[in-house]
């Protein structure tokens, strides 16, 4: 069963300035987590973790992984900006169908740039000029898997990445046109419950580097295994150790690269779910009830603030705050208010009985909880706010207003509000 980092008690506190519905992130165990996932690749010497921006833009979460040692992701002119303005010097820049306008900041920000298509090489070097520091992206083709039979991914039908003959061949021109460190990088598989996927995938991409080594006369500085490992959303099964993954990654570099020659290559993650989907909650307050076919519980909170489970289905655990230990009787659809039948954050969910008032922690929303959000309905965005290591907390984005909602409309001459 999964247990809130929060009380209903702390909850009833930080409701008395900040009101539901809101996200709400653990900084303990975002730092904590940071600290396991260094410790896990300390013996690679030149680690970084580039948190993928994407899953939470938020600088003040930004600035925490900052500061245990975290540089960032970004695949997009906002996100840059947004690193940017953290003042991190560690940002790598991994975008496709990437605009001139993107591909000019990254450059001038002193971003890794990592090209997504051969054709990108000579757009950059039009654009700006080929950087020192170059990565590109690899597409394996086919289907991923850790084993016979275990199809984990399909990059084949992915719109990212070089093919093999076409990374090689790009090695030699970027190269040729002056870059001096070089990178590779892939996401072949997203959301993984196994521990055996970096080792699997970094296995691969560890002998595709000898092969480039041999190929294209270009030794690797570093290899991105980008993200993919997963976390359990489900209440019965336990984290994936990433001791474990580190020591089974260990294991590979030294099986293929030391001895190659290539022992002195950084190994870079970007994570993001990892980084930060169990350190956060979504929490929403039951305002309705409902009984017709089913029985619904509705909250002020609505897929506008979490849409993986419409999206995607996804299961999000639910604990109704202040009986954490009471009998699961009742059978509920858990809604929102949105007009759209999908916006439910559970299907027949046993929990206990549900009254009007209660608090509802939907857990792990930490990472493409808030980031995901839009205005369908005219519903407005929810707050963030920060439980601190001390035991307080603070607004880091204050809730949308109607007037945020207009600020793009020119009222100036036929609309007046």
């Amino acid at each position: 069963m999964k247990t809130p980092f929060v009380t209903l008690e702390k909850v009833n506190e930080i409701e008395k300035e900040f009101p539901t519905p809101f996200h709400l992130y653990d900084e303990k165990g975002i730092r904590e987590n940071a600290r396991r996932l260094h410790e896990a690749f300390a013996w690679n010497k030149g680690f970084r973790e580039y948190f993928a921006v994407k899953a939470t833009p938020n600088p003040y979460i930004m600035k925490i992984l900052q500061e245990e040692s975290c540089g960032f992701d970004c695949a997009s002119y906002s996100e840059l900006l947004l690193a940017d303005k953290v003042g991190s010097k560690n940002i790598m820049f991994s975008s496709n169908a990437t605009p001139d306008e993107d591909f000019i900041l990254a450059y001038n920000n002193g971003a890794i740039i990592n090209l997504d298509d051969f054709t990108h090489i000579e757009i950059l070097d039009k654009l700006c000029g080929i950087p020192e520091i170059i990565s590109c992206r690899y597409n394996s083709g086919g289907d991923f898997g850790v084993e016979a039979g275990n199809v984990m991914d399909s990059p084949g039908e992915a719109k990212y990445g070089f093919t093999k003959e076409q990374l090689i061949e790009g090695f030699k021109i970027l190269k040729a046109k002056g870059a001096k460190q070089f990178g590779i990088h892939a996401f072949l598989a997203s959301n993984t419950q196994t521990e055996e996927y970096y080792p699997v995938l970094a296995g691969m991409m560890f002998e595709l580097a000898v092969e480039i080594k041999e190929k294209a006369g270009v030794e690797l500085n570093f290899v991105n295994l980008s993200g993919g490992v997963g976390v359990n959303y489900l209440p019965d099964k336990k984290p994936q150790d990433i001791m474990k993954i580190g020591q089974g990654v260990k294991e590979k570099f030294e099986q293929i690269m030391t001895p190659a020659g290539l022992g002195d290559a950084a190994i870079y993650t970007e994570l993001g779910r990892f980084m930060l989907a169990p350190y956060g909650h979504l929490i929403t307050k039951v305002i309705r009830e409902k009984k017709i076919y089913r029985e619904y519980i509705n909250t002020d909170a609505c897929s506008v603030d979490l849409m993986r489970p419409a999206l995607y289905k996804s299961y999000h655990h639910i604990t109704v705050l202040g009986k954490e230990n009471a009998e699961l009787t009742q059978v509920y659809d858990v809604a929102g208010g949105l007009c759209e039948n999908n916006d439910k954050f559970a299907i027949q969910r046993e929990l206990p009985k549900v009254e009007i008032g209660d608090i509802l922690a939907i857990h792990d929303t930490g990472a493409h909880g808030y980031a995901m959000g839009y205005n369908y309905n005219g519903k407005l965005k929810s707050a963030e706010i920060l439980l601190c290591e001390d035991g307080s907390f603070k607004l880091i984005r204050r809730a949308e207003t109607p007037q945020d909602y207009f600020k793009t409309f020119d009222f100036s001459e036929e609309f007046k509000f």
